[in-house]
């Protein structure tokens, strides 16, 4: 793409060139692209969202209704041509609909030639101009972008706030601007040295029109988007890792940024250390941390995050959203239709990586299984499959994906081991890096590492809301021998790790995995010695054991004394002597 930016006006114009391959078995004969600005406008299905549901974003609430015509988005379409031939298209608002003259067919690749006009909106919802902190431009979500086709078809949804699914790519995109801003986001400056960027970069010059302006070339190989953000005020700050990654910050300095910004540059290469180590390393040469947007939001190779924030909270916020790297970045899931597998993972790996850089907590997940346990009692619950754009409540989609999504993870180590969770991990990642995984996929894996039938966990935790809970019915003595029963009480079977400990201090466990496991998970570290292990069929509400001990040597019996179950209602699960 080659796109020239007017700060007078705030709009731009574009062409871009696109090879399009289609890899799918499938003869395509139309094809769509999001036109994302489009939302910004008065009456847009964005607008009208944002003013019917009954909890509104509160950065975005009714002002799409209230932006004057030079504060409007828009996007545009001026021309298209699919190989040299011109096509017909519609624009339906966030979406262009393109009928083509000769199809794609399968495994063969043609040339798109667009010609584009846009206009930045006011900043509301993670993209535009002007943000509260006085950023320029936050540059995301900014140019036609082909939808994704895959093996559910088109995917050409409106734009209404939620989340984005893109197609593999390399990126060359030229960026002519005044020359008075200082640009980050995607990829390498590749005329580093020319634009003043600090460094050469990989070594081409571009001849930058004379007089106030300057090209920024930037590249960016195997990515699904592109962003960009530009402020005169910008301070650029790099920091070159030993495995050869470099690090770039980008930020306004001032009373509310400088100190804590500078800690940043610091931390930010500690926690690619610690996800690469624990969820596959970090496949790019570079990273950029980059002062903009509403709150923070994850991109391609970057991230936009608001600046002024104490220390906690900035790191916070950037550790999440380049936690996003991997979950969005690289494994790249269809954020719609799995935002849980984005959000939910990336909260748990957020959540460990600030555990290990900052303060060291026992429960690092403990906020996300609070947030589920409230929203499962509300009432509101929607079941996990639940495309994003169509929770009835902001509230519950953002605690299903985030909250609920990270349970997931951390319950599925229950399950089947946390090492053997943490190995599935990195066998995940390496599996199906740059190839959009789905939900099955990611069970596939687990099933893999573990030897266990794991579909069951699946269609209950992701596809219903049935909830967790099990109790201790009754502990009875029964001649030299105690007898325990346990009770589920709520819809979904879980496996269940029963620790019995006596007045001794010592400890042991009974361990009940489900039938339909077809298996058992390893002994786990740091836990009681198993002493007896017995399925549970699922069909079965009560289960009693007998155990080989005197009554009146036990201290206590629990059910799973780690938390990592999901049980709703924990006031049954031990009972003390």
């Amino acid at each position: 793409m080659d796109v020239k930016m007017d700060v007078q006006t705030n709009q731009y114009t574009g062409v871009q060139e696109l090879q399009y391959t289609n890899n799918s078995p499938d003869t395509l004969k139309r094809v769509f692209y999001h036109l994302y600005f489009n939302a910004f406008q008065p009456g847009s299905m964005m607008d009208v969202r944002s003013r019917t549901i009954a909890d509104p974003d509160r950065r975005v609430g009714d002002r799409i209704s209230k932006l004057k015509p030079d504060e409007i988005g828009f996007l545009h379409a001026k021309s298209l041509k699919m190989n040299g031939k011109p096509v017909k298209f519609k624009e339906v608002e966030t979406i262009l609909e393109v009928d083509l003259a000769e199809p794609v067919l399968p495994n063969s690749t043609v040339t798109f030639e667009m010609e584009f006009q846009g206009q930045v909106p006011l900043q509301i919802r993670r993209s535009g101009r002007d943000n509260a902190e006085g950023v320029r431009y936050s540059m995301s979500q900014w140019y036609p972008k082909m939808a994704n086709y895959d093996e559910q078809g088109w995917h050409a949804n409106p734009y209404i706030g939620r989340e984005f699914y893109g197609i593999w790519g390399d990126f060359d995109v030229k960026i002519t601007i005044d020359k008075s801003y200082v640009l980050g986001g995607t990829g390498y400056v590749k005329n580093g040295a020319e634009v003043g960027y600090g460094y050469e970069g990989e070594g081409d010059k571009v001849a930058s029109p004379k007089g106030n302006t300057l090209t920024w070339h930037f590249v960016a190989p195997k990515v699904h988007d592109f962003m960009w953000a530009a402020d005169p005020k910008y301070k650029h700050d790099k920091i070159e890792m030993a495995n050869g990654i470099t690090v770039h910050h980008l930020y306004i300095p001032g009373e509310k940024t400088s100190e804590n910004w500078e800690k940043l540059k610091a931390i930010t290469p500690k926690a690619i250390e610690y996800l690469s180590k624990h969820f596959g390393q970090y496949p790019y040469k570079q990273f950029s941390v980059i002062q903009g947007g509403d709150g923070g939001m994850e991109y391609a190779m970057s991230t936009l995050i608001t600046g002024e924030r104490s220390l906690p909270s900035l790191a916070g916020v950037m550790v999440h959203e380049l936690a996003h790297s991997w979950f969005h970045g690289v494994l790249a899931s269809n954020e719609s239709l799995y935002s849980w597998m984005d959000e939910g993972f990336t909260s748990y790996a957020s959540s460990l990586a600030m555990s290990e850089i900052f303060q060291p907590s026992a429960n690092p997940l403990r906020s996300s299984y609070g947030g589920y346990y409230k929203l499962a009692k509300s009432g509101a619950e929607e079941p996990l499959s639940t495309h994003a754009d169509h929770y009835n409540l902001n509230s519950a989609y953002s605690t299903s994906a985030y909250s609920k999504g990270a349970v997931f993870l951390e319950q599925l180590g229950y399950v089947i081991g946390a090492e053997t969770r943490d190995r599935g991990m990195l066998r995940y990642f390496d599996t199906w890096k740059f190839r959009h995984p789905n939900v099955n996929d990611l069970i596939r894996v687990m099933e893999k590492e573990s030897g266990l039938e794991l579909d069951w966990y699946k269609e209950y935790f992701v596809y219903t809301t049935k909830t967790i809970n099990y109790g201790i019915k009754e502990v009875r003595p029964s001649a030299d021998n105690t007898e325990i029963t346990l009770e589920r009480i709520g819809l979904m079977p879980m496996p269940i790790d029963l620790v019995i400990t006596y007045k001794d201090g010592t400890s042991e466990m009974i361990y009940l995995p489900l039938a339909i496991m077809r298996g058992e998970k390893e002994a786990e570290k740091g836990m009681p010695e198993r002493i007896h292990t017995e399925a549970w069929p699922w069909t079965n509400t009560t289960k009693t054991l007998v155990l080989t001990r005197d009554f009146r040597t036990i201290k206590s019996v629990e059910i799973d004394p780690s938390k990592r179950l999901a049980d709703l209602e924990q006031e049954n699960n031990k009972v003390e002597f």
